[in-house]
């Protein structure tokens, strides 16, 4: 931890920690696969985010850090998911995650999203979380859910509709 701090390797904090950086790990192959440099630099700046959160939650809210995740930027990813929706058609039934290389590559970074997300609630039941970080998160795995469906739209695959057994 930031500071010296010593945790075991089974607490919240060092438990949300780990997929806040496995989540950074993901995007990252994500756009090493992708060859769209418009989204490559949106996820870029989401791994600074990402990176962010991290080190905040390695300071165990002891060591202040000057960066944080504020309202504006989640807004901005509001924005951005305002945006790729314009472009891509509605919904009328569950999509099954997959398609082109990167597309299930940002479906799974969703999914590892949601899954920090749950771990960071999990620890704010126990000690004090910025609220803004969950936001961020919740915004954020929407925000891979509707690129991953650009991606397939731009590469022209076609997206696996699940309408029931």
């Amino acid at each position: 931890m930031l500071g010296g701090a010593r945790l075991p390797k089974d607490h919240l904090r060092i438990e949300a920690i780990g997929q806040i950086d496995e989540l950074n790990a993901v995007l990252g192959i994500a756009i090493a696969f992708s060859e769209d440099e418009k989204n490559n630099g949106l996820l870029r700046q989401i791994q600074k985010d990402i990176f962010v959160i991290g080190a905040n939650f390695s300071g165990g809210g002891k060591v202040k850090l000057q960066k944080h995740i504020t309202p504006a930027r989640v807004t901005e990813i509001e924005h951005e998911i305002d945006k790729i929706e314009e472009q891509i058609s509605p919904l009328h039934h569950f999509v099954l995650p997959g398609g082109s290389k990167t597309a299930s590559l940002l479906h799974l970074a969703r999914t590892v999203c949601r899954r920090a997300e749950r771990s960071v609630v999990a620890l704010s039941r126990k000690e004090k979380v910025d609220p803004q970080v969950i936001i961020y998160l919740n915004r954020l795995s929407d925000l891979l859910f509707v690129m991953a469906r650009l991606v397939n739209r731009k590469k022209r695959v076609e997206e696996t509709m699940w309408k029931g057994s």
